[in-house]
Parts: structure tokens; C-alpha cells; sequence
């Protein structure tokens, strides 16, 4: 297993729609392993492939002290919301903000052996596969919020120093990642938070 370099935003790999994984293989095996030990690696409570330069539709997640992965997943929301708590996302460092998300969600799919996963979410891992999800459908959260949220976040999104960004999660992580590191795609911080909107 390795600590993978994740991605961020400007990224051309963020913005595309992944295509189906086909190919249930060791290839896949190692590609959720190292996902899952990334995800551990900054604390995130999600991660998907795209966000480690992975154009397939995978992703992993974790909460309260349970974790797994998801292949080509398929959700089925609820009709109602649940109440908006804001999110982050570790390919857009050191933005975050209030998201509506669907109160629950039946999540379907395949594990990395191909067989079929299937189960309901709701609060928390519900938001977390929806965060996930869109990233496979190359939708970062800002493209979510609405009126003065969007307009702040995109503007936090073009203050941004990246440089330092990548620079200082270089210097407290290469030791773990190696020299791959240093293609300038990192980000630091956990995935969400977990206010409601104030």
C-alpha cells in the first residue's frame, strides 16, 4: 500500500466525469488499498479516485471507526433534506462551507472483487457519499452553493496560495510519499467538517 498524492483544484482530472471500472483485478485491489491508507493518511472521511488522478468510479469513505470503498457506485436519495452542515474538501484546501445535501441515500455498487455492495445512509455517510459521487461526476461542492455562499467560496477559492499549500503538505508528508509528492498535487485537512449552518 502507499500514501497517494491527492489532487487539487485546477486539476483537469477533477472536472472529468470517471469512466466505469471494468476490469476487477489486482490493479483495482491496490488502486482502493492505497486510497483507503491516503484517506487514513489526512484524515479525511472520504476520498475519491479522481482525487488521486484516477479517472474510474471509485471511492472510499470512512466514519466512526468504519470503513470501506464502493465501484461504480449508484445512489437513490430521498426526496427531503437533511440539515446543512458544512463541507470541505481535501482537493480544495482551506475552503468550506454550508451544503444541502438529501437526508438519506441507498448506496449500490461492487467492492473491488467485484461482488455487490448495497446499503442505506443517512446524515453523515449519506453526505459522504454524495460529496463522493459528485466528484466522480467531476462536481466539486462550491458548484452546490447558492447566492452569497457560492460568491464567497469562489472567491476564497481564488485567494488560494496553492504554492504554499502544496509546499508546507510536501514538507510534513513527503517523508511517507516519496518523491511522487512532488508533482505539486496535494492538499491538507480533513474532508469535512461538522457544524451546522450557523
Amino acid at each position: 500500500m502507499a500514501v497517494l498524492p491527492i489532487r487539487i483544484i485546477g486539476d483537469p482530472v477533477l472536472r472529468t466525469v470517471a469512466e466505469p471500472v471494468t476490469d476487477f483485478g489486482p490493479g483495482l485491489r491496490r488502486l482502493v488499498a492505497d486510497m483507503l491508507e491516503t484517506m487514513e493518511d489526512v484524515d479525511g472521511a472520504g476520498l475519491a479516485a479522481p482525487q488521486v488522478g484516477v479517472s474510474q468510479r471509485v471511492f472510499t469513505y470512512q466514519m466512526d471507526g468504519v470503513r470501506g470503498h464502493v465501484v461504480n457506485p449508484v445512489l437513490e436519495l430521498s426526496d427531503d433534506f437533511q440539515e446543512d452542515m458544512v463541507e470541505g474538501c481535501l482537493s480544495i484546501p482551506g475552503v468550506a462551507f454550508p451544503v444541502r445535501r438529501r437526508a438519506r441515500a441507498v448506496v449500490r455498487g461492487y467492492d473491488a472483487d467485484g461482488s455487490p455492495v448495497e446499503f442505506a445512509a443517512e446524515g453523515l455517510l449519506a453526505r459522504i457519499a454524495q460529496h463522493e459521487t459528485d466528484h466522480l461526476d467531476g462536481v466539486l461542492f462550491p458548484d452546490r452553493l447558492e447566492g452569497e455562499d457560492r460568491k464567497a467560496a469562489l472567491r476564497a477559492i481564488r485567494s488560494i496560495d496553492y504554492r504554499s499549500q502544496v509546499d508546507a503538505t510536501v514538507g510534513k508528508r513527503a517523508a511517507r510519499i516519496g518523491s511522487a509528492f512532488g508533482t505539486g498535487n496535494a492538499a491538507p485537512g480533513a474532508a469535512f467538517g461538522v457544524g451546522p449552518r450557523r
